[in-house]
C-alpha cells in the first residue's frame, strides 16, 4: 500500500460524513489515537504543527476547511445570498484552501505514516465547478493547489451513491441547513453523472487511487454503511 490517505467524496447528503465516523469509530476500536482537523480548526482558527500531527495515528479531516480560506468558502462563497461568485473564483478559492491543507497537514501526515480519513477533496472541484459553469477539467488541475492534490492522491477513495432524489430529501430534512447555492435537484442530477463517470475513475486510478463505490439509498441503515466502509477498508489495508 503506498500511504494510508482515504478520501470519501459524493453529492450532498449522501452519506459521506457518515462513512467518516464509521472510519473513526473503527480507529477508536483500535485505541488509535485521533486528531480531528475539523474540531481543531474550529476551535483555533488555525492547522496544527507538525509535532501535533506525528503525535496522532490518525487524521480526520475535511474540504473545505474549518480556517482561513476554507472558513470564507463555508461563509460567504457557496452560500444562497444576493452576492454570486463564479465558478472560476470557486474553483481558485478551493485550490487555494486545498493547497495550504496539504502542505499543513495532509503531506506531512502521509509522511509519517498516520491514517487519513478525508470528507470531500479534489473531487469535488472536478465534479462541481465544471458544471457551475464551462470549466475545462485541464484548466481546473493547472490550479496549484489541486496540482499538488493530483500529486499526492489518496490511496483509496470512497464514493458515496445515492439517488439525487434522495438527497434533495435528506437536504430538506436536515435541521442545520448549508443554505448552500448547490442545493437543488437538477443541479445534483448533473453532479451524479460526474460522480459516476468512468472518467473520473480512470483519472484517479491513473494516480495510484483505489476507487470504490458505496450504495447508500434506502434501506440501508447508517450502521450498514459504516460497516461497508469499513470491510472494504480493512481489505484495502489487508487485515
Amino acid at each position: 500500500m503506498k500511504h494510508k490517505f482515504v478520501m470519501v467524496d459524493g453529492l450532498d447528503g449522501s452519506g459521506k460524513g457518515t462513512i467518516v465516523d464509521g472510519l473513526a469509530e473503527w480507529a477508536e476500536r483500535k485505541a488509535m489515537s485521533i486528531l480531528d482537523i475539523r474540531n481543531y480548526c474550529r476551535d483555533k482558527n488555525d492547522f496544527p504543527s507538525v509535532e501535533e500531527i506525528e503525535k496522532a495515528e490518525v487524521i480526520l479531516s475535511c474540504e473545505p476547511t474549518f480556517c482561513y480560506v476554507g472558513k470564507a468558502i463555508r461563509e460567504e462563497l457557496v452560500r444562497t445570498s444576493e452576492r454570486r461568485y463564479s465558478a472560476w473564483s470557486l474553483a481558485q478559492a478551493f485550490s487555494l484552501d486545498r493547497e495550504i491543507l496539504y502542505r499543513r497537514v495532509i503531506i506531512p501526515a502521509v509522511k509519517a505514516g498516520k491514517y487519513i480519513f478525508q470528507e470531500r477533496g479534489l473531487t469535488s472541484s472536478i465534479v462541481y465547478q465544471p458544471v457551475q459553469e464551462r470549466i475545462q477539467l485541464s484548466e481546473l488541475l493547472k490550479l496549484p493547489g489541486n496540482r499538488l492534490a493530483v500529486q499526492n492522491a489518496p490511496s483509496l477513495l470512497l464514493i458515496a451513491k445515492v439517488s439525487p432524489d434522495t438527497v434533495v430529501k435528506r437536504l430538506g430534512l436536515r435541521t442545520k441547513k448549508d443554505y448552500s447555492i448547490f442545493d437543488n435537484l437538477a443541479f445534483q442530477r448533473k453532479l451524479d453523472e460526474r460522480y459516476s463517470s468512468e472518467w473520473l475513475r480512470r483519472l484517479f486510478e491513473q494516480h495510484g487511487s483505489k476507487v470504490e463505490y458505496i450504495d447508500t439509498n434506502e434501506p440501508k441503515s447508517e450502521e450498514d454503511t459504516k460497516r461497508e466502509a469499513v470491510e472494504i477498508l480493512e481489505k484495502f489495508i489487508g487485515t
